[in-house]
Protein backbone atom coordinates (compact mmCIF):
# COMPACT_ATOMS: atom_id res chain seq x y z
CA UNK A 1 0.00 0.00 0.00
CA UNK A 2 1.40 3.18 -0.71
CA UNK A 3 2.19 5.79 2.27
CA UNK A 4 1.04 9.07 1.68
CA UNK A 5 2.83 10.49 4.95
CA UNK A 6 6.43 11.53 3.48
CA UNK A 7 7.90 10.94 7.07
CA UNK A 8 6.96 7.49 7.51
CA UNK A 9 7.78 6.86 3.64
CA UNK A 10 10.97 7.96 4.30
CA UNK A 11 11.39 5.94 6.91
CA UNK A 12 10.77 2.67 5.50
CA UNK A 13 12.80 3.31 2.92
CA UNK A 14 16.20 4.38 3.95
CA UNK A 15 16.34 4.64 8.09
CA UNK A 16 18.01 1.12 7.09
CA UNK A 17 20.76 2.25 5.17
CA UNK A 18 24.67 1.26 6.07
CA UNK A 19 25.91 4.59 5.77
CA UNK A 20 28.83 3.79 8.94
CA UNK A 21 26.90 6.23 11.35
CA UNK A 22 23.53 6.86 12.43
CA UNK A 23 23.35 10.49 12.08
CA UNK A 24 23.99 10.35 8.27
CA UNK A 25 21.60 7.59 8.08
CA UNK A 26 19.42 10.32 10.26
CA UNK A 27 19.98 12.73 7.53
CA UNK A 28 19.42 10.45 4.39
CA UNK A 29 15.99 10.33 5.98
CA UNK A 30 15.50 14.01 6.29
CA UNK A 31 16.70 14.90 2.92
CA UNK A 32 14.77 12.22 1.32
CA UNK A 33 11.21 13.39 3.23
CA UNK A 34 12.31 16.85 1.68
CA UNK A 35 12.40 15.66 -1.74
CA UNK A 36 9.83 13.72 -1.83
CA UNK A 37 7.27 16.77 -0.25
CA UNK A 38 9.41 18.65 -4.03
CA UNK A 39 10.10 16.30 -6.23
CA UNK A 40 11.06 18.63 -9.03
CA UNK A 41 12.65 21.26 -7.25
CA UNK A 42 16.54 21.51 -6.70
CA UNK A 43 18.55 21.23 -3.14
CA UNK A 44 18.53 24.49 -2.59
CA UNK A 45 14.66 24.47 -3.08
CA UNK A 46 14.06 20.99 -1.15
CA UNK A 47 15.66 22.35 2.16
CA UNK A 48 13.82 24.25 4.44
CA UNK A 49 16.98 25.86 5.63
CA UNK A 50 20.78 26.93 5.29
CA UNK A 51 22.09 24.62 7.46
CA UNK A 52 20.01 21.75 5.78
CA UNK A 53 21.22 22.42 2.43
CA UNK A 54 24.90 22.25 3.38
CA UNK A 55 24.38 18.81 5.42
CA UNK A 56 22.73 17.31 2.51
CA UNK A 57 25.86 18.58 0.17
CA UNK A 58 28.37 17.29 3.25
CA UNK A 59 26.49 13.68 3.07
CA UNK A 60 26.99 13.35 -0.55
CA UNK A 61 30.44 14.18 -0.18
CA UNK A 62 30.63 11.04 2.24
CA UNK A 63 32.65 7.99 0.97
CA UNK A 64 30.03 6.09 2.29
CA UNK A 65 27.09 7.37 0.51
CA UNK A 66 27.03 5.86 -2.53
CA UNK A 67 24.54 4.87 -5.30
CA UNK A 68 24.55 1.02 -3.96
CA UNK A 69 24.44 1.98 0.00
CA UNK A 70 21.60 4.71 -0.68
CA UNK A 71 19.53 2.47 -2.76
CA UNK A 72 19.74 -1.39 -1.62
CA UNK A 73 17.98 -1.24 0.97
CA UNK A 74 14.80 -0.44 -0.90
CA UNK A 75 16.32 -2.81 -3.80
CA UNK A 76 15.83 -5.57 -0.82
CA UNK A 77 12.54 -4.57 -0.04
CA UNK A 78 11.53 -4.82 -3.20
CA UNK A 79 12.77 -8.43 -3.48
CA UNK A 80 11.30 -9.83 -0.66
CA UNK A 81 7.45 -10.97 -2.17
CA UNK A 82 5.04 -13.50 -0.95
CA UNK A 83 3.81 -16.33 -3.62
CA UNK A 84 2.77 -15.19 -6.75
CA UNK A 85 4.30 -14.26 -10.48
CA UNK A 86 6.04 -10.96 -10.50
CA UNK A 87 7.26 -9.47 -13.85
CA UNK A 88 10.94 -8.05 -13.89
CA UNK A 89 10.48 -5.05 -16.19
CA UNK A 90 13.91 -4.27 -17.29
CA UNK A 91 15.52 -1.22 -19.73
CA UNK A 92 18.38 1.07 -20.00
CA UNK A 93 18.10 5.27 -19.81
CA UNK A 94 21.08 7.46 -20.57
CA UNK A 95 21.73 10.20 -17.89
CA UNK A 96 23.09 12.98 -19.97
CA UNK A 97 23.99 15.46 -17.37
CA UNK A 98 26.01 18.21 -19.85
CA UNK A 99 29.41 18.24 -21.27
CA UNK A 100 29.72 21.87 -21.02
CA UNK A 101 29.79 21.12 -17.19
CA UNK A 102 32.95 19.38 -17.81
CA UNK A 103 32.39 17.36 -14.32
CA UNK A 104 35.43 15.06 -14.28
CA UNK A 105 34.93 10.83 -14.34
CA UNK A 106 32.41 10.95 -16.46
CA UNK A 107 31.72 9.19 -20.18
CA UNK A 108 29.92 9.61 -23.43
CA UNK A 109 26.36 9.36 -24.01
CA UNK A 110 24.07 9.53 -27.09
CA UNK A 111 26.23 10.07 -30.33
CA UNK A 112 29.20 11.22 -28.14
CA UNK A 113 28.03 15.00 -27.76
CA UNK A 114 26.79 14.09 -24.37
CA UNK A 115 28.66 13.59 -20.96
CA UNK A 116 27.03 10.86 -18.16
CA UNK A 117 26.40 7.70 -17.94
CA UNK A 118 23.90 4.93 -18.40
CA UNK A 119 21.62 4.14 -15.66
CA UNK A 120 20.01 0.10 -16.01
CA UNK A 121 16.93 -0.33 -13.72
CA UNK A 122 14.69 -3.74 -12.82
CA UNK A 123 10.86 -2.47 -12.17
CA UNK A 124 8.93 -5.33 -10.64
CA UNK A 125 5.48 -4.90 -11.00
CA UNK A 126 2.63 -7.22 -10.75
CA UNK A 127 1.69 -10.20 -13.46
CA UNK A 128 -2.51 -8.87 -13.07
CA UNK A 129 -3.01 -5.10 -13.06
CA UNK A 130 -0.61 -2.18 -12.94
CA UNK A 131 0.66 -2.18 -8.96
CA UNK A 132 4.25 -1.31 -8.99
CA UNK A 133 6.41 -2.51 -5.88
CA UNK A 134 9.71 -1.14 -6.67
CA UNK A 135 13.09 -1.61 -8.27
CA UNK A 136 14.37 -4.88 -7.46
CA UNK A 137 17.91 -3.83 -9.05
CA UNK A 138 20.12 -1.25 -10.55
CA UNK A 139 23.45 -0.34 -11.99
CA UNK A 140 25.94 2.12 -13.47
CA UNK A 141 27.67 1.84 -16.37
CA UNK A 142 29.84 4.45 -18.62
CA UNK A 143 30.63 4.09 -22.03
CA UNK A 144 34.66 3.53 -22.85
CA UNK A 145 35.80 4.43 -26.25
CA UNK A 146 35.91 0.81 -28.56
CA UNK A 147 39.70 0.27 -29.43
CA UNK A 148 40.51 0.41 -32.89
CA UNK A 149 40.64 -3.04 -34.66
CA UNK A 150 39.31 -5.19 -31.80
CA UNK A 151 38.12 -8.03 -33.13
CA UNK A 152 35.64 -10.05 -31.58
CA UNK A 153 37.34 -12.65 -28.60
CA UNK A 154 38.91 -8.90 -28.09
CA UNK A 155 35.71 -7.33 -27.63
CA UNK A 156 33.64 -9.95 -25.63
CA UNK A 157 36.23 -10.31 -23.33
CA UNK A 158 36.45 -6.63 -21.99
CA UNK A 159 33.67 -4.73 -19.87
CA UNK A 160 30.55 -4.09 -22.79
CA UNK A 161 27.35 -2.18 -22.26
CA UNK A 162 25.21 -5.14 -23.08
CA UNK A 163 26.56 -7.21 -19.78
CA UNK A 164 24.49 -4.78 -17.77
CA UNK A 165 21.16 -7.16 -18.52
CA UNK A 166 23.11 -9.68 -17.15
CA UNK A 167 24.55 -8.01 -14.07
CA UNK A 168 21.13 -6.61 -13.55
CA UNK A 169 19.39 -10.08 -13.56
CA UNK A 170 21.99 -11.49 -11.37
CA UNK A 171 21.75 -8.74 -8.68
CA UNK A 172 17.96 -9.76 -9.00
CA UNK A 173 18.58 -13.28 -8.20
CA UNK A 174 16.76 -16.42 -7.24
CA UNK A 175 12.94 -15.92 -6.45
CA UNK A 176 12.37 -17.25 -3.54
CA UNK A 177 10.05 -20.39 -2.41
CA UNK A 178 6.55 -20.19 -4.56
CA UNK A 179 7.90 -16.82 -6.28
CA UNK A 180 8.44 -16.83 -10.12
CA UNK A 181 9.95 -13.67 -11.94
CA UNK A 182 9.65 -13.33 -15.47
CA UNK A 183 12.27 -10.82 -17.07
CA UNK A 184 10.58 -8.56 -19.55
CA UNK A 185 12.78 -7.05 -21.46
CA UNK A 186 13.03 -5.56 -24.88
CA UNK A 187 15.41 -5.51 -28.19
CA UNK A 188 18.63 -4.66 -26.35
CA UNK A 189 18.44 -7.97 -24.30
CA UNK A 190 18.25 -10.09 -27.36
CA UNK A 191 21.56 -11.60 -26.19
CA UNK A 192 22.76 -15.49 -25.83
CA UNK A 193 24.04 -14.21 -22.23
CA UNK A 194 20.72 -13.14 -21.14
CA UNK A 195 18.95 -15.70 -21.30
CA UNK A 196 21.89 -17.69 -19.67
CA UNK A 197 21.98 -15.49 -17.31
CA UNK A 198 18.20 -16.01 -16.25
CA UNK A 199 18.39 -20.29 -16.54
CA UNK A 200 21.25 -19.29 -14.09
CA UNK A 201 19.20 -17.86 -11.67
CA UNK A 202 16.05 -19.76 -11.98
CA UNK A 203 13.75 -16.89 -13.70
CA UNK A 204 11.71 -16.80 -16.70
CA UNK A 205 11.72 -13.92 -19.18
CA UNK A 206 10.01 -12.32 -22.25
CA UNK A 207 12.16 -10.90 -24.71
CA UNK A 208 11.79 -8.30 -27.73
CA UNK A 209 13.84 -10.22 -30.90
CA UNK A 210 15.99 -7.66 -32.68
CA UNK A 211 18.17 -10.04 -34.58
CA UNK A 212 15.84 -12.00 -37.32
CA UNK A 213 18.01 -13.22 -39.39
CA UNK A 214 19.76 -15.36 -36.66
CA UNK A 215 20.06 -19.16 -36.99
CA UNK A 216 17.35 -21.20 -35.05
CA UNK A 217 16.78 -25.05 -34.51
CA UNK A 218 12.97 -25.98 -35.35
CA UNK A 219 11.97 -28.91 -33.62
CA UNK A 220 13.07 -31.14 -36.77
CA UNK A 221 16.65 -29.76 -36.45
CA UNK A 222 16.43 -28.01 -39.39
CA UNK A 223 18.85 -24.80 -38.88
CA UNK A 224 16.89 -21.68 -40.20
CA UNK A 225 16.65 -18.49 -40.22
CA UNK A 226 14.12 -17.26 -37.46
CA UNK A 227 12.62 -15.19 -39.93
CA UNK A 228 11.83 -17.80 -42.59
CA UNK A 229 10.73 -19.53 -39.47
CA UNK A 230 8.41 -17.88 -38.50
CA UNK A 231 6.71 -18.15 -42.41
CA UNK A 232 5.68 -22.22 -41.50
CA UNK A 233 3.95 -20.57 -38.25
CA UNK A 234 -0.02 -21.28 -38.28
CA UNK A 235 -2.41 -18.58 -37.54
CA UNK A 236 -3.06 -19.12 -33.61
CA UNK A 237 -5.44 -15.97 -33.25
CA UNK A 238 -5.96 -12.09 -34.17
CA UNK A 239 -6.74 -9.26 -31.92
CA UNK A 240 -7.49 -5.57 -32.23
CA UNK A 241 -5.47 -3.07 -30.52
CA UNK A 242 -6.08 0.26 -30.14
CA UNK A 243 -3.03 2.79 -30.73
CA UNK A 244 -3.20 5.92 -29.10
CA UNK A 245 -2.11 9.37 -31.24
CA UNK A 246 1.29 10.41 -31.44
CA UNK A 247 3.06 12.97 -33.11
CA UNK A 248 2.70 12.52 -36.97
CA UNK A 249 0.47 9.79 -36.59
CA UNK A 250 -3.22 9.50 -35.78
CA UNK A 251 -4.52 7.62 -33.06
CA UNK A 252 -6.04 4.17 -34.91
CA UNK A 253 -7.18 0.63 -33.90
CA UNK A 254 -4.71 -2.27 -35.49
CA UNK A 255 -5.63 -5.52 -36.38
CA UNK A 256 -2.68 -7.86 -35.49
CA UNK A 257 -2.16 -11.43 -36.12
CA UNK A 258 -0.20 -14.18 -33.71
CA UNK A 259 1.54 -17.33 -34.73
CA UNK A 260 3.49 -19.06 -31.85
CA UNK A 261 5.93 -22.11 -31.83
CA UNK A 262 8.91 -24.07 -30.14
CA UNK A 263 12.61 -23.42 -31.45
CA UNK A 264 16.04 -23.93 -29.93
CA UNK A 265 18.78 -20.78 -30.06
CA UNK A 266 22.10 -22.55 -30.59
CA UNK A 267 25.22 -21.03 -29.42
CA UNK A 268 26.97 -18.46 -30.72
CA UNK A 269 30.23 -18.23 -32.74
CA UNK A 270 31.94 -16.42 -30.58
CA UNK A 271 31.23 -17.10 -26.76
CA UNK A 272 32.20 -14.82 -23.96
CA UNK A 273 34.26 -16.04 -21.16
CA UNK A 274 30.79 -16.17 -19.41
CA UNK A 275 29.41 -18.48 -21.74
CA UNK A 276 32.58 -20.43 -22.04
CA UNK A 277 32.24 -21.07 -18.07
CA UNK A 278 28.95 -22.34 -17.91
CA UNK A 279 28.59 -24.22 -21.38
CA UNK A 280 25.35 -24.47 -22.25
CA UNK A 281 24.16 -26.64 -24.74
CA UNK A 282 21.53 -25.09 -27.63
CA UNK A 283 18.37 -23.11 -25.66
CA UNK A 284 15.01 -24.64 -25.61
CA UNK A 285 12.44 -21.58 -25.70
CA UNK A 286 8.70 -20.39 -27.34
CA UNK A 287 8.32 -17.63 -29.83
CA UNK A 288 5.65 -15.84 -30.02
CA UNK A 289 5.06 -13.88 -33.36
CA UNK A 290 3.05 -10.57 -33.19
CA UNK A 291 2.24 -8.65 -36.96
CA UNK A 292 -0.09 -6.11 -37.72
CA UNK A 293 -2.19 -6.98 -41.15
CA UNK A 294 -3.98 -4.10 -43.40
CA UNK A 295 -1.74 -1.29 -41.93
CA UNK A 296 -2.67 2.66 -43.31
CA UNK A 297 -0.56 3.33 -46.10
CA UNK A 298 2.47 5.57 -44.56
CA UNK A 299 2.18 3.58 -41.57
CA UNK A 300 4.79 0.99 -40.48
CA UNK A 301 3.28 -2.44 -39.92
CA UNK A 302 3.60 -3.38 -36.07
CA UNK A 303 6.03 -5.90 -35.47
CA UNK A 304 6.65 -7.90 -32.03
CA UNK A 305 8.15 -11.38 -32.28
CA UNK A 306 9.19 -12.41 -28.36
CA UNK A 307 11.32 -15.32 -27.09
CA UNK A 308 10.25 -16.45 -24.11
CA UNK A 309 10.87 -19.66 -21.50
CA UNK A 310 6.61 -19.77 -20.76
CA UNK A 311 5.29 -22.55 -22.30
CA UNK A 312 3.12 -21.17 -25.35
CA UNK A 313 0.74 -24.38 -26.73
CA UNK A 314 -2.45 -22.23 -28.04
CA UNK A 315 -3.60 -18.42 -28.43
CA UNK A 316 -4.56 -18.08 -24.77
CA UNK A 317 -1.04 -18.70 -23.96
CA UNK A 318 0.52 -16.63 -26.16
CA UNK A 319 -2.01 -13.66 -25.19
CA UNK A 320 -0.52 -13.93 -21.53
CA UNK A 321 3.25 -13.43 -23.30
CA UNK A 322 1.73 -10.21 -25.03
CA UNK A 323 0.50 -8.27 -21.90
CA UNK A 324 3.47 -9.06 -20.32
CA UNK A 325 5.30 -7.74 -23.07
CA UNK A 326 3.15 -4.38 -23.23
CA UNK A 327 3.27 -3.55 -19.55
CA UNK A 328 7.40 -2.72 -20.48
CA UNK A 329 5.71 0.77 -20.83
CA UNK A 330 5.40 1.09 -17.13
CA UNK A 331 9.57 1.21 -17.10
CA UNK A 332 9.54 4.42 -19.54
CA UNK A 333 6.80 5.96 -17.56
CA UNK A 334 9.61 5.46 -14.84
CA UNK A 335 12.28 6.89 -17.04
CA UNK A 336 9.84 9.92 -17.29
CA UNK A 337 9.24 10.21 -13.67
CA UNK A 338 13.05 10.70 -13.00
CA UNK A 339 13.73 12.74 -15.85
CA UNK A 340 10.90 14.70 -16.00
CA UNK A 341 9.09 14.53 -12.37
CA UNK A 342 12.56 14.78 -10.66
CA UNK A 343 14.70 16.47 -12.98
CA UNK A 344 17.69 14.24 -12.62
CA UNK A 345 19.99 15.62 -15.17
CA UNK A 346 19.24 19.17 -14.03
CA UNK A 347 20.86 18.80 -10.98
CA UNK A 348 23.61 20.79 -10.58
CA UNK A 349 26.34 18.61 -9.04
CA UNK A 350 30.04 19.09 -9.68
CA UNK A 351 31.63 15.16 -8.88
CA UNK A 352 30.91 11.83 -9.96
CA UNK A 353 29.78 10.61 -6.78
CA UNK A 354 27.45 13.09 -5.59
CA UNK A 355 25.45 12.52 -9.24
CA UNK A 356 25.71 8.93 -8.38
CA UNK A 357 24.61 9.00 -5.01
CA UNK A 358 22.00 11.62 -6.02
CA UNK A 359 20.40 9.72 -8.66
CA UNK A 360 20.09 6.73 -6.31
CA UNK A 361 18.17 8.86 -3.89
CA UNK A 362 15.80 10.18 -6.97
CA UNK A 363 15.39 6.71 -8.09
CA UNK A 364 13.70 5.58 -5.08
CA UNK A 365 11.73 8.94 -4.99
CA UNK A 366 10.85 8.71 -8.97
CA UNK A 367 9.30 5.06 -7.64
CA UNK A 368 6.76 6.77 -5.84
CA UNK A 369 5.70 9.22 -8.56
CA UNK A 370 4.53 6.47 -10.16
CA UNK A 371 2.68 4.63 -7.73
CA UNK A 372 0.64 7.66 -7.74
CA UNK A 373 -1.07 6.49 -10.37
CA UNK A 374 -0.93 2.84 -9.72
CA UNK A 375 -2.55 3.13 -6.52
CA UNK A 376 -5.53 4.92 -7.84
CA UNK A 377 -6.13 1.87 -9.57
CA UNK A 378 -5.33 -1.11 -7.75
CA UNK A 379 -8.34 -0.31 -5.54
CA UNK A 380 -10.15 2.18 -7.46
CA UNK A 381 -13.97 1.10 -5.28
CA UNK A 382 -11.97 0.80 -1.93
CA UNK A 383 -13.17 3.61 0.67
CA UNK A 384 -10.90 6.52 0.93
CA UNK A 385 -10.70 6.87 4.82
CA UNK A 386 -9.30 3.11 4.38
CA UNK A 387 -6.05 4.30 3.06
CA UNK A 388 -5.75 7.95 2.63
CA UNK A 389 -5.08 10.46 6.53
CA UNK A 390 -7.98 12.25 7.26
CA UNK A 391 -6.02 15.51 7.32
CA UNK A 392 -5.29 14.83 3.37
CA UNK A 393 -9.00 14.06 2.67
CA UNK A 394 -10.02 17.23 4.65
CA UNK A 395 -7.91 19.70 2.71
CA UNK A 396 -8.64 18.00 -0.62
CA UNK A 397 -12.26 18.84 0.26
CA UNK A 398 -11.45 22.40 1.11
CA UNK A 399 -9.72 23.03 -2.38
CA UNK A 400 -12.43 20.76 -3.91
CA UNK A 401 -15.77 21.68 -3.05
CA UNK A 402 -17.63 19.52 -4.77
CA UNK A 403 -16.19 16.62 -3.35
CA UNK A 404 -18.16 14.02 -2.27
CA UNK A 405 -18.58 13.08 1.76
CA UNK A 406 -15.84 11.30 3.53
CA UNK A 407 -18.01 8.40 4.15
CA UNK A 408 -18.85 7.66 0.57
CA UNK A 409 -15.57 8.72 -1.39
CA UNK A 410 -13.58 6.12 -3.12
CA UNK A 411 -9.98 5.56 -3.34
CA UNK A 412 -10.37 6.06 -7.33
CA UNK A 413 -12.51 9.63 -6.61
CA UNK A 414 -9.76 10.93 -3.99
CA UNK A 415 -7.28 10.66 -6.89
CA UNK A 416 -9.34 11.89 -9.79
CA UNK A 417 -9.56 15.13 -7.56
CA UNK A 418 -6.13 14.91 -7.03
CA UNK A 419 -5.38 14.89 -10.67
CA UNK A 420 -7.66 17.86 -11.20
CA UNK A 421 -5.86 20.40 -8.21
CA UNK A 422 -2.99 19.28 -10.78
CA UNK A 423 -4.58 20.57 -13.57
CA UNK A 424 -6.26 17.89 -15.17
CA UNK A 425 -9.86 18.24 -16.53
CA UNK A 426 -11.86 15.69 -16.15
CA UNK A 427 -14.43 15.77 -18.86
CA UNK A 428 -15.96 12.24 -19.90
CA UNK A 429 -13.33 12.41 -23.34
CA UNK A 430 -10.30 12.81 -21.35
CA UNK A 431 -10.22 9.08 -19.82
CA UNK A 432 -8.04 8.54 -16.55
CA UNK A 433 -5.52 11.01 -15.29
CA UNK A 434 -1.90 10.13 -15.83
CA UNK A 435 0.94 10.30 -13.26
CA UNK A 436 1.68 13.96 -13.51
CA UNK A 437 -1.66 15.50 -13.17
CA UNK A 438 -1.63 13.13 -9.95
CA UNK A 439 1.45 14.44 -9.32
CA UNK A 440 1.19 18.07 -9.78
CA UNK A 441 -1.62 17.67 -7.30
CA UNK A 442 -0.17 16.03 -4.73
CA UNK A 443 2.45 18.55 -5.08
CA UNK A 444 -0.12 21.25 -4.42
CA UNK A 445 -1.99 18.77 -1.77
CA UNK A 446 1.48 18.20 0.51
CA UNK A 447 1.62 21.99 0.38
CA UNK A 448 -1.67 22.45 2.17
CA UNK A 449 -0.43 19.66 4.71
CA UNK A 450 2.39 21.04 5.73
CA UNK A 451 0.93 24.21 6.25
CA UNK A 452 -1.63 23.22 8.23
CA UNK A 453 1.25 21.17 10.55
CA UNK A 454 3.72 24.18 10.68
CA UNK A 455 -0.15 26.43 11.92
CA UNK A 456 -0.17 23.89 14.64
CA UNK A 457 3.31 24.67 15.56
CA UNK A 458 2.56 28.19 15.78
Amino acid sequence: MLILDTNTWSQQQFSDCELGDERRTRRLVRLAEQVVSHPSGGFPEQTETWADLKAAYRLLDRAEVTFQSVAEVHWQQTRRRSAGRYLVLGDTTELDFGIQREIPDLGPTGNGGGWGFLLHSALLVAAEGEEIFGLAGQTIHYRQPRPKKENATQRLGRDRESKVWGDVIDAVGRPAEEVELVHVLDRGADNFEVYCHCLEQATDWVVRVAQKERNILTPDDERLPLKSYLETLPLSGTYELLLRARPGQAARTAQLEVRHGVLRVPLPAHKSPYVKRINPGPLEMHVVAVREVDAPAGVEPIEWILLTSLVVEDFEDAWVVIGYYEKRWLIEEWHKALKTGCRVTERQLKTKPRLEAMVGLLSVVSVRLLQLKSAARAEPGRLARQMIPPRWIALLQAARKNLKPVKSLTVGEFYRELAKLGGFIGRKSDGEPGWITIWRGWQKLRLMVRGAELTEAI
